[in-house]
């Protein structure tokens, strides 16, 4: 598979099917992944990838802190500012329309949208995930390498013909995760990610991207300089 067609083929899967993934085909992505471009070469992530029963403990005590209410821990970072400008809160609403439509739950329905949240706690009945750290003194270039580590990880795994979702949401229910993977002191917990193979028959849509003129300008000729500059 080509990076063209690994870019065109990633997307956030919420539904997968059980069958468990070889344990060298997750070795040899994350061991790829490592190669992601990081300033100064810090690589500032720490990754854990959980499979069977310590996964399966993990969902079922998180998901037991989800049914009972509980809304979470102290959170470690804000995951979104408080109020989103446009044109980044219309964006955020159509992708929600999207999603939820094509569940079938409207947007009135408030149980089935906190139904179809608290699947993020099961990973979308995937049997892998990754938990992914990084050291609480690190700045934004370090969360943006970080961030690119995990997309690097994104593709490969659509190279290998898995799929995968990436999940701030566990960054919620942190003290549960930090109870199975053990992170240093001082780490604070980004995201989890679940990695399976999706499910052929679920209905999820792809979420229409803006259209390019919107985010990206190419500039071929020097702009005049600005008044009084």
């Amino acid at each position: 598979m080509d990076v063209y067609t690994a870019v065109a083929g990633r997307r956030a899967v919420r539904a997968f099917d059980p069958r468990p993934i070889p344990h060298d085909t997750l070795e040899r992505v994350m061991t790829a992944a490592t190669r992601a471009p990081s300033g100064a070469n810090l690589q500032p992530w720490r990754v854990y990838v959980v499979t069977g029963a310590a996964l399966t403990q993990l969902k079922h005590r998180t998901g037991a802190r989800v049914a009972s209410g509980d809304s979470g821990d102290e959170p470690e970072y804000r995951m979104y500012p408080p109020r989103l400008p446009e044109p980044y809160g219309q964006r955020r609403a159509a992708a929600a329309e999207q999603r939820y439509g094509a569940l079938g739950i409207a947007r009135t329905d408030d149980a089935g949208r906190a139904a179809q949240v608290a699947r993020n706690w099961d990973c979308f009945g995937a049997p892998a995930a990754l938990f992914c750290y990084i050291d609480a003194v690190m700045g934004p270039p370090q969360w943006a390498d970080t961030g690119m580590f995990l997309q690097t990880v994104m593709l490969l795994l659509r190279a290998e013909g898995l799929d995968s979702c990436l999940q701030m949401a566990w960054s919620i229910y942190h003290r549960s995760v930090a109870e199975t993977v053990g992170p240093p002191e001082g780490s604070t917990l980004f995201c989890g990610m679940s990695i399976g193979y999706a499910d052929p028959d679920a209905r999820e849509p792809r979420i229409d991207r803006a259209p390019v003129g919107e985010t990206i300008s190419f500039i071929t000729e020097q702009m005049s300089a600005a008044v009084g500059g």
